[in-house]
């Protein structure tokens, strides 16, 4: 069935990010991350995966780029590794990462690719960690420098720009529950990672400004939230957790307020005076979407979230959604989740929400070739995000997660969400069915 047309001017990309593909941990001078660390304690991710060969994107990004141009995309969101750049977070630039990515640009804009540019994609350098990582008010500081001296170079090539990908994930994966890099299991505790993120964006986005990119956003994780019942207990436990992740990161970069007076007590330092720099305006924000959420309130039994175990004290429980069908990461297919997040956005913010983008959408399946469920994936969300433009809603563009299989954080290798297959052992790429539909689908809507 073909798909409905999208105004003229539509941006269709795919997505990537630094640790998950790059590869080559010690080359260049780059400096280790927490994820380094954090994949090197047995047990964290599974069977023992690192990102440290990944998919080899740092020696083979021409190969991929070149996969981009054939699909026909109009932009690449990839992110930047801190640690290339500033192998201990501070101190001097080094010119070999960032000559990485100078050619990187160079390579995507020859094949008439624009470059979006992600800033943080959960790869702090191990250095600032050892400092306090986010807990400490000062990495906020040292995010802002980086933006600087990558903007200073890349900055007269970039078409968009994020500091920041899914600050919700590293406070409550990294911060509160320890699933994720750096392992910490602080739960309500890690509030301050939280805030400082936020004050990292607000410092990013001012010397992006100043180092003239016209073009900046965000990339945040939204989920449309459901109660498990209507019990009041069920109710009051999906309020919370639907306030924890989509306001208390959209709100203060939009409105310049946290969602509630509880949150901004909880916060460190001069609030006031940090909010008023993390709602410096943005000319878009980006929407990651993969699920609902159901959400009741705590049951007693064991919760599991991406096949991890989490610690007890949580004060919410996710019972399954029933109805749909899942992917292989286990994660519901509910399409229209897209269009009903757009939608709680738009109801929630109105004017002060600027146009949106879908900056991440995509799915894990174990097909190596002959994908159709994630064909049937995509073709579901994408007429998500047209009938939320049929309904009034500034929708500029849509990035598919991602181009090619992936280091999948605490999964390893053992979920694949690429439109291209890698072949872990000899990192060779094949297109799966699905690259030529949306290639296909690009190549109609122009």
């Amino acid at each position: 069935m073909t798909l409905p047309r999208f105004p003229d001017g539509f941006l269709w990309g795919v997505s990537s990010s630094a640790y998950q593909i790059e590869g080559a941990v010690d080359d260049g001078g780059r400096g280790p991350s927490t994820w380094d660390t954090f994949a090197a304690v047995p047990g964290k991710v599974l069977g023992g995966d690192t990102g440290r060969t990944a998919t080899d994107h740092y020696h083979r990004y021409r190969e991929d780029v070149g996969l981009m141009a054939e699909l026909g995309v109009g932009a690449y969101r990839f992110s930047i590794s801190w640690p290339r750049v500033f192998p201990t977070g501070r101190g001097d630039v080094n010119a070999e990462g960032l000559d990485f990515y100078d050619r990187l640009v160079d390579e995507l804009c020859a094949k008439d690719i624009a470059p979006a540019v992600t800033l943080y994609h959960w790869d702090t350098p191990q250095a600032l960690e050892d400092d306090g990582g986010w807990l400490n008010r000062d990495t906020a500081f040292r995010f802002a420098d980086y933006a600087a001296a990558v903007v200073a170079r890349l900055g007269d090539r970039v078409r968009m720009w994020m500091p920041l990908n899914e600050p919700m994930v590293v406070t409550l994966f990294g911060y509160a529950v320890g699933a994720h890099a750096p392992g910490r299991e602080l739960m309500f505790d890690a509030l301050p990672a939280a805030h400082h993120q936020l004050l990292a964006h607000g410092l990013a986005t001012r010397a992006l400004r100043a180092g003239g990119a016209t073009s900046v956003g965000i990339a945040n994780h939204h989920v449309p939230v459901r109660p498990a019942s209507d019990s009041p207990a069920d109710r009051s436990a999906a309020d919370l957790y639907d306030t924890l992740v989509n306001d208390m990161f959209a709100a203060p970069v939009l409105t310049g307020r946290y969602p509630t007076d509880e949150l901004a007590t909880a916060m460190p330092g001069p609030v006031a005076e940090d909010l008023a720099i993390i709602a410096t305006p943005l000319d878009w924000y980006g929407v990651n979407y993969y699920l609902p959420s159901r959400v009741g309130a705590p049951s007693g039994r064991e919760t599991v979230i991406d096949g991890v175990a989490m610690p007890s004290g949580l004060p919410f429980d996710f019972p399954a959604i029933e109805g749909c069908p899942v992917t292989d990461f286990g994660w519901p297919v509910v399409p229209d989740g897209l269009r009903e997040t757009l939608a709680m956005l738009a109801a929630r913010y109105g004017e002060r929400l600027p146009p949106l983008y879908v900056t991440e959408s995509g799915c894990a399946y174990h097909d190596e070739v002959h994908d159709k469920r994630r064909i049937d994936f995509l073709d579901g969300h994408i007429r998500a995000a047209h009938q939320a433009i049929a309904d009034g809603i500034d929708v500029r563009g849509y990035f598919v997660w991602s181009i090619v299989d992936n280091f999948e954080w605490a999964a390893g290798y053992s979920q694949r969400f690429g439109l291209v297959h890698v072949d872990y052992d000899t990192l060779a790429r094949t297109k799966k069915d699905s690259f030529h539909w949306y290639r296909d689908l690009i190549k109609a809507q122009r």
